[in-house]
């Protein structure tokens, strides 16, 4: 459940909020408008926004019972389009597959279970659909130049509508190396953003950076590029610091309805029971 500023949240969380964040030249400025806190192991993993504004979290919690049977004992950054809820699952080190599950407005879940491909990471970081509701786009940890597109399951006609089988359609292939990205969601049409959990600062000069990739067009199942721009980065602000540990770059959200967008850190330590979740809205200089 979501923990608004209580006094756990107090105490972990953030020092204080910034005035502004940089941006891409040429482009909106996104300036931080809030902090909120979730539970880590009911909504450390990702987050997304339903119709009606309220969020959906996921974390290690929310793994039913019965996928964790099955071997699915990951769930990445979540998403939802129209009414439909995208989860991305991945199993263990040997797993030659990962699983997408959608969960009709009805309650009802399918499993969608994609046969990795040679050379493809077992990782299934996150789910994001196009605003068209026709395509499902991914990715894998580690250093990647590529974004996968799969037919978004249920809402793309040519996936079964029970579940099974799902094949990737084919890839957004980006023009700069990404590192350990944790989620991607759609802002528009053909731009999306997404939250590194890179802290090298070799591919990117900010740590933890907030990318956008700016589509060729939208996404269509065939293959495409993407330009990639490191916004900002992430805010990493916490009581826990120094020997502590290390902050972890989560999911991330845009909440189209109210020009939203969001962003999850895990903190180090013994503050990591709760992950901040910054919100940011665009404003023009």
């Amino acid at each position: 459940m979501k923990r608004h500023l209580s006094t756990l949240a107090c105490l972990l969380g953030v020092l204080a909020l910034g005035a502004g964040t940089a941006s891409a030249a040429g482009a909106p400025r996104w300036a931080e408008s809030g902090t909120a806190y979730t539970d880590t192991l009911g909504g450390g993993q990702g987050l997304a926004s339903r119709a009606d504004g309220s969020l959906l979290y996921r974390g290690l919690a929310s793994i039913p019972l019965d996928l964790r049977i099955k071997g699915w004992n990951h769930v990445g950054d979540p998403d939802v389009a129209r009414g439909h809820v995208f989860d991305a699952y991945q199993g263990p080190d040997t797993a030659t597959s990962k699983m997408f599950a959608v969960t009709t407005p009805a309650g009802k879940r399918y499993e969608y279970v994609h046969r990795l491909n040679p050379g493809e990471k077992l990782n299934n970081s996150f789910a994001s659909v196009s605003p068209d509701g026709q395509w499902l786009v991914s990715g894998e940890w580690g250093e990647q130049r590529r974004l996968q597109v799969f037919p978004a399951p249920l809402l793309n006609p040519s996936t079964p509508q029970s579940g099974g089988d799902l094949k990737e359609a084919w890839q957004i292939t980006l023009d700069k190396p990404v590192r350990d990205i944790q989620g991607c969601d759609f802002v528009t049409d053909t731009r999306l953003v997404c939250a590194s959990n890179d802290a090298s600062g070799t591919l990117f000069p900010e740590i933890r950076p907030l990318l956008r990739v700016d589509l060729e067009r939208k996404v269509d199942g065939q293959p495409m590029t993407g330009a990639v721009t490191s916004l900002f980065a992430l805010p990493q602000r916490s009581l826990c610091t120094g020997s502590f540990g290390t902050f972890e770059t989560e999911g991330v959200d845009y909440d189209a309805s109210s020009a939203t967008l969001r962003a999850q850190m895990i903190p180090p330590g013994v503050c990591a029971a709760a992950t901040a979740v910054y919100s940011y809205q665009q404003v023009t200089n």
